[in-house]
């Protein structure tokens, strides 16, 4: 169940068949909120659980649907900070370019080197942000969106899948801070707020 909501943000785009685009991302939301209450997934103690009061989501708007440029770039690999003092190592794989609110905003992608040898994660590669809406609509610490390996340099964007790291919800968990050079000066209007009653202050 953990891996579904990743394996889902990376395909959907591909799997509309009838459904209209607002339609599946409804549909992968409520996915997460059910993987969030279902207990056999184990991201919430039973405690937790008792507390937790549900997800909020910007609305859906594909203006957030944006035609970028990905540039493959492998880096060398290094230790990631983390919410704990956990480390993983990961590496730069690329890059991805685009424009938005007419300015040019560049996000490095990430490779998890310990992921890579999964079968199921084989294609994953991995998007840490902070934008101008982190500490006021969104959570402080930024946000997440998956990204799948491609030999096309013209790549779609879709920043309504955005989603908040397992720290958000639970002190159990040691989430990847973004670094430094994947910071937007503009604001990102979609994807997952913070939750609900959930305070900055956390």
């Amino acid at each position: 169940m953990k891996s579904l909501i990743i394996l889902l943000s990376i395909f959907y785009i591909n799997s509309f068949s009838a459904q209209s685009y607002e339609d599946s991302l409804i549909e992968l939301r409520i996915v997460r909120m059910a993987e969030m209450i279902d207990s056999s997934s184990s991201i919430l103690s039973k405690e937790e659980q008792t507390t937790f009061e549900g997800l909020q989501f910007f609305k859906v708007d594909s203006n957030f649907r944006i035609q970028a440029k990905f540039t493959k770039e492998v880096g060398k690999k290094f230790e990631m900070p983390t919410s704990t003092e956990r480390k993983p190592i990961y590496r730069q794989f690329g890059f991805i370019e685009f424009s938005f609110e007419g300015k040019a905003c560049k996000l490095y992608v990430y490779q998890n080197m310990a992921l890579r040898h999964k079968k199921e994660y084989k294609d994953y590669l991995f998007i840490p942000f902070r934008d101008a809406t982190n500490g006021n609509e969104t959570y402080g610490g930024g946000r997440y969106l998956d990204f799948k390996k491609t030999t096309n340099p013209d790549v779609i964007v879709d920043f309504n899948t955005v989603y908040n790291p397992y720290c958000v919800y639970s002190h159990r968990y040691s989430c990847p801070i973004p670094p430094a050079e994947n910071t937007l000066t503009v604001p990102i209007h979609a994807g997952e707020k913070v939750p609900v009653g959930y305070s900055q202050d956390h």
